[in-house]
């Protein structure tokens, strides 16, 4: 009887857990240096994303790294690299964000490119 008491409530957590929208990053980035960038940014934030937990849904644009073209559909003309990231949760996202492994690979980011970074819930 207590084992199945403890088979439902781990089944119970699964679908908590599944009933949680993600979290998308979105970064618009203004890439000054394409090659520099793709060679010593984009492979170590990319390598911190994956070991957080963080799946890369699009990358599009200049700077290597498997970027694909962007389209621009209305509007200011499109940034020149865009990507987005889904996380679990705000909590894993903040926590790689501000880990010592991506801070670092941003210190060299930001030698060649700025960025502009916005986190949307997705829905359920």
């Amino acid at each position: 009887m207590l084992a199945g008491v403890a088979v439902g409530a781990v089944a119970i957590q699964g679908l908590h857990a599944q009933g949680k929208p993600a979290v998308y990053l979105v970064t618009e980035i203004d890439v000054t240096n394409p090659e520099a960038y793709g060679k010593e940014f984009a492979p170590k934030a990319q390598a911190s994303i994956k070991a957080a937990g963080g799946r890369q849904i699009a990358i599009g644009g200049s700077g290597g790294a498997g970027a694909k073209g962007i389209t621009a559909l209305e509007g200011a003309a499109p940034p020149k690299r865009a990507v987005i990231q889904q996380w679990d949760s705000m909590d894993a996202l903040m926590a790689w964000y501000n880990g010592a492994e991506y801070r670092a690979a941003l210190e060299i980011g930001k030698k060649y490119a700025t960025f502009r970074r916005y986190a949307i819930e997705g829905n359920q």
